[in-house]
């Protein structure tokens, strides 16, 4: 089901690895990529794994959507998990690519019902760890 703004389908799988992220927390972050006129999964990061092994799955010179689930404790001693959408551009991807995941990127995200916070980020001091906490509480 292409959209006729951006021509971009959106993987079935996406959205069931989506929801098994959101509900049965089986993983801790997924990464997406464009492959062709779709959006695709290219990496499953088990519950497992952490915040470095998620931004050292992104590539340094492609862009990518990611979707990471983010546990922290606040400061009331409270348990909390938060769903990050991330829109990972780094300044030295090509402008094409970065053109067209840009066009494609509200529309993806609409297919993840459930993503509570959005980052974008060009470099990875964008999204550090302190940025992502501070975005979380």
């Amino acid at each position: 089901m292409a959209n006729a703004t951006s021509g971009m389908a959106v993987e079935d799988e996406c959205k069931l690895k989506f929801l098994e992220l959101k509900a049965k927390r089986n993983y801790r972050f997924i990464i997406f990529k464009i492959e062709g006129q779709q959006v695709v999964v290219e990496k499953l990061g088990s519950p497992e794994e952490s915040y470095d092994d998620f931004t050292a799955s992104l590539p340094a010179d492609e862009c990518r959507y990611a979707v990471f689930d983010f546990d922290f404790i606040t400061d009331e001693n409270c348990q909390k998990s938060k769903i990050f959408f991330i829109a990972w551009s780094p300044d030295t991807s090509k402008v094409r690519m970065k053109m067209v995941y840009a066009s494609s990127k509200d529309r993806f995200k609409r297919e993840l019902d459930g993503i509570q916070v959005e980052l974008q980020a060009t470099d990875p001091s964008e999204m550090s760890f302190d940025i992502i906490k501070g975005r979380a509480l």
